[in-house]
């Protein structure tokens, strides 16, 4: 009886350590099959956006040495990135005395006369970030 009993325990531990093997190795396969995505740091930085300066006049006519004002936006740049205003003469941009620093939401506002009479080609840069173009013709 003695022998039976111990059959019987020997058979009990083989069934359970048969089983909890069988059921470790399915576990540890399934694991291995279906790895968790970790997020790659390309993929959760968004693009950087591409600087933009805007420009606009407040008058497209004016007298000489009449103050207009410039106004515009930047995107891309940091609050309190400056500002300065160009002027085309002869070919070549060149820095007017007139330059400013962007506030918070990135607007800027510069005050400028001019003294050449004719058409006059203005353009607002901050580094490498230009932006359009604006026409004023001095009379």
């Amino acid at each position: 009886m003695r022998n039976n009993r111990r059959r019987s325990l020997l058979r009990t531990a083989a069934v359970s350590a048969l089983a909890g093997s069988a059921l470790l190795v399915p576990a540890t396969v399934a694991l291995a099959a279906d790895p968790v995505p970790v997020p790659h740091a390309a993929q959760t930085d968004p693009a950087p956006v591409a600087a933009t300066l805007t420009a606009k006049a407040s008058a497209t006519h004016v007298r000489a040495w009449q103050e207009l004002r410039i106004t515009g936006k930047a995107t891309g740049l940091k609050a309190g990135s400056k500002v300065t205003l160009q002027q085309k003469q002869h070919g070549v941009w060149k820095a007017l005395p007139a330059s400013t620093v962007t506030n918070a939401s990135g607007s800027y506002g510069l005050r400028v006369k001019l003294g050449l009479k004719g058409k006059n080609e203005l353009r607002v840069v901050s580094g490498t970030t230009v932006s359009p173009v604006v026409s004023v013709t001095v009379s």
